[in-house]
């Protein structure tokens, strides 16, 4: 074998590639407890969404974060859903089908005229109101006539649920049915350009608004036929809407009987035809309270039956048959006569109905009222009735004419939650929406749980917590900030952003109420992201700065960054100032305050380098470290940091200016006359002899000339030597006090004494002003100062400095002084 190609088998593989000791391993045994190193790892709920032009990070455990969208992320534009899709989505959003036996199918009665009229103001581009009470079938009515115009429009016909949505919500719900757009929530200019170009058949069921928002919906989509079916209670549109209005009544008699006895499945006898009767002219003919009053007498037909008479054999009872009783002892056997229910009784049939119904349908029944009408999902009620069967409760109800559809969910019908109400069905409701919201908390958490089944469930979501919201219990509160915050982050991923801000506001409520803090922070940060997302940059500032301040009593620094860039991204968009309490200096250095001089004059030396003289003589006040925002205390603290460093550049600037005048000065008197060696450099005296005028540096004098300098330029090293030694006046004072004329000034003759001290750092140069310039003669015969001189301090030594021929001073190498002579 070749020693460098070498085969599987040398490795105990064949030549297949499969390991002899690996088929003779034993398998592994089946662990008790879940392998967490090879189980697939569960879906994260970190969802990222496009919001217009923001990219928003929906985080359910730090809180939610938007930034303006990367180049290269935007999403693709959205395209139309062909028929197949349309039909898909359609079937994806119907009410599911409850288990048992199948609910009856009953035909559409009595409403040929209306359903044609309907189709023909649909088919010419006509809107329509059908206006009817509840109860009137409504739904029915408009499931035939959607059925009638699935071709008539290019988009097909689109089916919306108005229970509970706003306007916002049904144009987004339009446009969503109608264009393939994931985790894309377009913007108001993007949406309504959509929406301009949609053509199809809107079927709106249950709307609750009218008057404006109607007139917004309708001009929002002026190519697209509504067809809203809405209660005689709602507002009506405005006057330049051109609806079409179709009243929708009740059932006249004979139509009434022939719903009943369709759904009693026989004849009605006299007594019951005339039962009948008197519940028709009772309800004015309304289909649905017929339906009920048959299913009460379909309960009557049940009660009345002997209930051995299909157990003659034991079946039932799982006995032999020779133990079970004779054929002719049971023959005989009266039924049980159970009479009519009252009138009263079939006009308001819920909690007749409901008492003979099987336990868990009337536990879903109590727990329906405890969420105000709404009924959870088929697939919760086995965990909250407590009975694995209870997921059949619903096809009991749903028979029995207490339940009617609501988009892709079920809720109690017209009138039934105050019958039940009524009847008691309410005791115990907070207790049991308690026990919703628990589960619900638990179940929108789980991360296995898509936006989308949230968002189906978001009405009973949100009913619990608002149930528990109004509650004197902490405990129930707490239920309820815990509901919001795990069904919130759901919402706002599944793109349903008025369930989100429903929940977000009840979950601030309740955190506020239970003393959350924390949680109540969450909740206006949440708030403020979704207005930024919105559009409304006031709303969302103010719930922001809120978040930020309750975050920063708490100490969440974490928290409060992620508010801070929210705030930051809002003022961006609104043009505004820096937010209020964001640390706009905290990361800036401490020595930011200085400034660059002008080119060509001397750099300034940092107000931190240790002085020479006492502060009383500086120049530049002495900075301290910046101040943050929040010790500020104001929304333009940003400014007023800016203000501060242009004062301190230009009293910068300024000082380097008459630094630099003084050095050109000092540079230009090399070519005046060398006066007497034994004379001093500081000519203090006026002409009176008797008095000296100060004047500040900003702002010398006509004509004045300034009579010091510095022994060498800003370039020159800040090393104390012989000739870098400050000297003294001509009096022979050490130090000079703060009204004195303070400089520095080349070496004096080898007779003069000055004090060995390093040079300062900082010179600050008051000139002394005389009338008339002296001549030289009289520079040798002017009167001594009037000071007299001060005693030298302790630390005080007098050297004789000895000048070298290399000085750069600009007395010149013999070290004699020389004046400044003005003309």
């Amino acid at each position: 074998m070749d020693p460098i190609h070498r085969g599987p088998e040398e490795f105990g593989h064949d030549g297949n590639g499969f390991s002899e000791e690996a088929g003779r391993r034993r398998p592994s045994r089946d662990p008790l407890t879940p392998d967490f190193g090879q189980q697939t790892p569960q879906q994260a709920r970190i969802v990222p969404l496009i919001s217009g032009d923001f990219l928003l990070t929906v985080n359910p455990v730090d809180g939610s974060e938007v930034e303006p969208c990367p180049p290269g992320e935007q999403p693709a534009a959205p395209v139309r859903r062909t028929p197949a899709e349309r039909a898909e989505r359609e079937r994806a959003t119907a009410p599911p089908v409850p288990p048992g036996p199948p609910v009856l199918q009953l035909p559409l009665l009595q409403r040929a005229d209306e359903r044609e009229r309907l189709v023909r103001l649909l088919a010419r581009g006509r809107s329509v109101r059908l206006t009817g009470p509840a109860g009137s079938g409504r739904t029915a009515l408009l499931d035939a006539v959607a059925a009638d115009c699935a071709e008539l429009a290019p988009d097909g016909v689109v089916r919306l649920s108005g229970h509970k949505r706003t306007v916002a919500d049904l144009l987004h719900g339009l446009f969503e049915a109608v264009h393939d757009a994931p985790l894309h929530r377009p913007d108001r200019e993007l949406l309504l350009a959509k929406l301009r170009t949609t053509g199809a058949v809107v079927v709106l069921d249950d709307l609750e608004f009218g008057g404006a928002a109607l007139d917004e919906l309708l001009g929002a989509t002026p190519e697209c036929a509504f067809l809203l079916a809405t209660t005689p209670d709602i507002a009506a549109p405005g006057p330049d809407s051109h609806l079409e209005e179709v009243f929708l009544a009740g059932l006249d008699r004979g139509a009434s009987i022939d719903l009943m006895e369709r759904v009693v499945e026989r004849k009605l006898t006299e007594e019951e035809a005339n039962w009948a009767g008197d519940l028709w002219f009772e309800s004015e003919g309304l289909p649905l309270r017929f339906v009920q009053a048959g299913a009460l007498l379909r309960q009557r037909d049940l009660l009345g039956t002997d209930p051995t008479a299909y157990d003659e054999y034991g079946y039932l009872e799982n006995r032999p048959a020779e133990e079970a009783p004779e054929a002719e002892e049971t023959a005989g056997t009266d039924a049980a006569e159970v009479p009519l229910p009252s009138l009263g009784e079939g006009a308001a049939p819920a909690a007749l109905l409901g008492s003979r119904l099987s336990p868990a349908a009337r536990e879903t029944l109590r727990f329906a009222v405890a969420l105000g009408g709404e009924v959870p999902h088929q697939a919760h009620l086995p965990a909250l009735v407590g009975d694995t069967h209870a997921d059949a409760a619903l096809s009991e109800l749903a028979g029995c004419g207490l339940l009617s559809p609501a988009g892709s969910r079920y809720r109690l019908a017209a009138g039934v939650l105050a019958q039940l109400e009524a009847a008691g069905y309410g005791d115990g409701a907070t207790d049991r929406a308690r026990t919703v919201a628990q589960h619900y908390a638990w179940w929108a958490g789980h991360p296995s749980v898509t936006p989308a089944r949230v968002v189906a469930e978001a009405d009973a979501i949100l009913a619990a917590m608002a149930q528990l919201v109004p509650g004197d219990g902490a405990g129930q509160t707490s239920v309820a900030v815990l509901l919001a915050r795990s069904a919130s982050p759901a919402f706002a991923a599944g793109l349903h952003w008025s369930a989100w801000e429903r929940s977000l506001r009840i979950g601030q409520e309740a955190g506020r109420i239970a003393g959350e803090v924390a949680e109540e922070a969450y909740f206006h940060h949440e708030l403020g992201v979704l207005a930024l997302c919105t559009g409304n940059l006031d709303r969302a500032r103010a719930e922001l700065e809120t978040s930020i301040s309750m975050r920063g009593a708490l100490a969440d620094k974490s928290g409060a960054v992620a508010g801070r860039r929210a705030l930051a991204l809002v003022e961006d968009r609104s043009g505004g100032p820096a937010a209020v309490g964001a640390p706009v200096m905290d990361e800036l250095p401490v020595d930011r305050f200085e400034a660059s001089p002008p080119r060509g004059l001397p750099t300034v030396i940092p107000v931190s380098m240790p002085r020479a003289y006492p502060e009383e003589t500086a120049v530049v006040s002495r900075q301290g470290a910046p101040k943050t925002a929040a010790e500020e205390g104001g929304r333009f603290a940003m400014l007023g940091g800016a203000r501060r460093n242009l004062v301190a550049a230009g009293a910068g600037v300024l000082l380097a200016g008459v630094l630099g005048t003084v050095v050109t000065l000092g540079l230009t008197s090399n070519s005046d006359p060398q006066g007497d060696p034994g004379a001093s450099t500081e000519q203090s005296v006026t002409e009176s002899g008797d008095q000296e005028e100060e004047l500040p540096a900003e702002e010398p004098a006509d004509g004045a000339t300034p009579s010091a300098r510095t022994s060498g330029s800003a370039s020159s090293s800040a090393t104390p030597g012989p000739s870098g030694s400050g000297s003294a006046p001509a009096g022979g004072g050490g130090a000079s006090s703060p009204g004195a004329t303070v400089s520095e000034s080349a070496p004096s003759s080898p007779g003069g004494s000055s004090p060995s001290e390093p040079l300062p750092t900082r010179t600050t140069t008051k000139p002394t002003v005389t009338p008339t310039s002296p001549s030289p003669t009289e520079t040798e015969t002017s009167a001594p100062p009037t000071d007299p001189p001060t005693e030298p301090t302790p630390t005080d030594t007098e050297t004789t400095p000895t000048v070298p021929d290399s000085s750069d001073s600009a007395s010149g190498p013999s070290g004699a002084s020389a004046s400044p002579s003005v003309t």
